[in-house]
């Protein structure tokens, strides 16, 4: 067997066309096969078909067509979210443009740990975090996973701040990432302040603060998973301003409002926190993953400095070469800001706008269509681009039974959202093209498959 070609190097794109050839043609067949928003047959067919297609995982010899067979297979087998039926969680379809790039990052193969593995990438960074915090309000971020892992970095900013002693105070309806995050570094229990309606009580807040004992920090969120709620911002800002607390948003989902005009003033009070966390793999159409923690005091991130002699030697640091490693929880990363930059500068800001003005709208569009049908119930109006409903006089394990229903159908991909006291079906909108027959139909599926 001759030496596999590399994707990078001077032969580099003549051996990855046919490739793409391959698996742009693996990719349509595999989702012709499966004919809709996820495959038929539950989890048990799926795994049994996927084991058919890989068979020996590590043969004894190659198989020069494992990559039609194996991308064909997992397209089959996947879960669309650019189908308009699949609409069940915050798994946005990514932008054809975003996409390119992340192919252009995974053959150049950056690391950002060291300069001198990163230069032109580790600059692009540098640049396009600061832009992005700048738009909402704060100083610099830095490029994450995701929710879970912006979250956890902005305790233990808060803890290296204020000591180990900090205590974290939450609203109910804060992510599971952060009680969880206050665990692994080892903070004393959160407090959970009562959330009615699905957002933080301002109220119930400043009793918490008044009678805790200091430090503290304090979490929002401006966009909630189950409804897409933003908590009231800036009476938070105030409480924490006047009781000397520390505040962490959680705008993973909310966040890129902040590029719509028409959205923008939902996140009044965001420019006040002392941690912001971002996903625009969510509401940014952006491949997984295109998370960042934004910062108001960058001198803070001190605390992340490591020296490893053979990436960030002193000398080098002092000759001018960047130092990375305090840039991050993580020694090796991908390039992940050069899907982002390409899209704002290929969208702008008036692009992106439009993109969450239309999935606002058409939220704002099935919530009225679901308000009008006596067969429905809404919860409420949407904040964001989620919809919650359920139909009328059907029971909790009704709705259980009809999303798993169309999972096992392969026919829809709804969510699951549990608010005062029952249990909502939930539709997040995040597919620009939707149109509102679609949104039709996605009702008339869950009609047929209520019990009667």
């Amino acid at each position: 067997m001759s030496t596999p070609p590399l994707a990078s190097g001077p032969q580099g794109p003549d051996a990855l066309r046919p490739l793409l050839d391959t698996v742009l043609d693996a990719l349509r067949d595999g989702g012709r096969a499966r004919g809709g928003p996820l495959p038929a047959g539950g989890p048990e067919a799926v795994a049994e078909r996927i084991a058919d297609a890989v068979g020996d995982v590590l043969p004894d010899d190659g198989d020069p067509d494992a990559l039609r067979t194996l991308v064909t297979a997992l397209a089959a087998g996947a879960a669309d979210p650019a189908d308009p039926l699949c609409a069940g969680h915050l798994h946005g379809p990514p932008l054809a443009v975003a996409t390119a790039a992340d192919l252009a990052a995974s053959v150049l193969n950056p690391s950002l740990d060291s300069w001198d593995q990163a230069p032109a990438a580790s600059a692009l960074e540098a640049m396009v975090t600061r832009a992005l915090a700048h738009a909402i309000g704060l100083s610099d971020a830095v490029v994450t996973s995701g929710g879970t892992e912006s979250n956890q970095l902005a305790l233990l900013l808060a803890r290296e701040a204020l000591g180990g002693g900090v205590r974290l105070v939450c609203g109910a309806n804060a992510h599971h990432s952060l009680p969880r995050a206050a665990w692994l570094l080892g903070l004393p229990d959160p407090v959970v302040v009562p959330a009615p309606n699905g957002t933080l009580d301002p109220a119930a807040l400043h009793a918490a603060l008044t009678h805790l004992p200091k430090p503290f920090v304090v979490a929002a969120t401006a966009g909630t998973t189950d409804a897409g709620l933003i908590d009231p911002l800036p009476e938070i800002a105030g409480l924490c301003a006047a009781h000397g607390a520390r505040l962490h948003i959680d705008a993973a989902y909310g966040g890129a409002l902040a590029f719509s005009d028409r959205h923008r003033d939902k996140l009044a009070g965001l420019e006040r926190a002392h941690t912001v966390t971002l996903d625009l793999h969510k509401l940014g159409w952006q491949p997984v993953a295109a998370g960042l923690l934004a910062i108001a005091r960058p001198a803070e991130l001190g605390v992340l400095h490591h020296r490893a002699d053979y990436l960030n030697a002193d000398d080098d640091t002092e000759a001018g070469y960047p130092d990375l490693l305090g840039r991050s929880l993580r020694t090796t990363r991908r390039p992940d800001i050069l899907k982002i930059a390409v899209t704002l500068r290929t969208l702008g800001r008036s692009g992106l706008g439009a993109l969450i003005d239309q999935v606002c709208a058409r939220a704002r569009e099935f919530a009225a269509r679901i308000q009008e049908h006596p067969g429905f119930e809404l919860y409420d109006r949407p904040n964001i681009s989620t919809v919650l409903f359920r139909p009328a006089g059907a029971t909790d394990d009704d709705i259980a039974g009809v999303r798993r229903k169309l999972l096992h159908d392969g026919r829809a991909v709804l969510g699951r959202a549990r608010l005062d006291g029952r249990l909502w079906l939930k539709a997040t909108l995040l597919n620009p093209h939707t149109r509102p027959d679609e949104l039709a139909l996605l009702l008339k599926l869950v009609e047929g498959t209520t019990p009667q």
